[in-house]
């Protein structure tokens, strides 16, 4: 007897079961959109600005690389920048290793 009873009580409740389904997943897509605002967006802003600012590189300017090395572009290619460090001392540096331009003034 109790075993019909148990029966007839769940399936008159079956539509609220779907609803508190939705209920358990709602804080996990809360979390997803927090992290993409947060975290995803911001990240791909600076790749594209960073992707921007090599594409803008010209010879003359002085430049900044990852590694802290200042230099003035002598010479520029697809993939490699010619860095002047000091009078004639000219290394060749991966481009998209320059961060920034320099505030250091070279001579």
């Amino acid at each position: 007897m109790f075993g019909i009873a148990y029966a007839l009580g769940t399936a008159g409740n079956s539509g609220g079961g779907q609803q508190a389904g939705l209920t358990q997943f709602l804080p996990l897509i809360l979390i997803f959109v927090i992290f993409y605002f947060l975290l995803i967006l911001p990240q791909q802003r600076k790749i594209k600005k960073h992707r921007d600012f090599l594409k803008e590189l010209e010879k003359g300017k002085t430049v900044v690389t990852s590694s802290g090395i200042h230099g003035k572009i002598t010479g520029l290619t697809d993939n490699i920048v010619t860095l002047e460090i000091a009078p004639n001392v000219k290394i060749k540096v991966s481009r998209d290793q320059v961060l920034a331009y320099s505030d250091i003034k070279s001579d």
